[in-house]
């Protein structure tokens, strides 16, 4: 039995065939992850709008994985959204390196470029994070 707080199988599998300097992508349930996220590993959480939520999704990763590196998709215009906050609380004040949104879908559709791309059912837009594994 595990002890983590991270039990889900698929995603469990999928994070050992991490390495240093994979790329995860967790994305809110706006994301078009079937088309923006390459030959990545996808696995689809949703289960109801906002359950579960990125935040979440990504403290369960956080709790089994070394993170080093953060971007975001940062709207056109407007206030940086809330949940940039949360993401740097969890990763402990990490910086967020901002992509627009068309960079941010570009560095996801790269040959090779995620080792695995996680759907979510976050309704709040913005909330996609792209997370680069580091050592342990």
């Amino acid at each position: 039995m595990l002890k983590t707080s991270l039990i889900h199988p698929q995603l469990m599998a999928a994070l050992a065939l991490c390495g240093h300097g994979s790329r995860i992508l967790i994305a809110d349930g706006n994301y078009p992850l079937e088309e923006k996220s390459g030959s990545a590993r996808k696995i689809y959480l949703g289960l109801t709008p906002g359950v579960p939520t990125v935040t979440q999704v990504l403290a369960a990763v956080h709790s089994v994985c070394e993170i080093e590196k953060a971007q975001v998709m940062l709207p056109e215009e407007g206030p940086e959204p809330e949940i940039f906050q949360e993401f740097r609380r969890e990763l402990g004040n990490m910086e967020l390196s901002g992509l627009g949104r068309y960079a941010f879908y570009e560095a996801c559709m790269e040959e090779g470029a995620l080792c695995l791309a996680v759907s979510t059912g976050e309704k709040r837009v913005f909330s996609n994070i792209l997370l680069t594994v580091g050592c342990a």
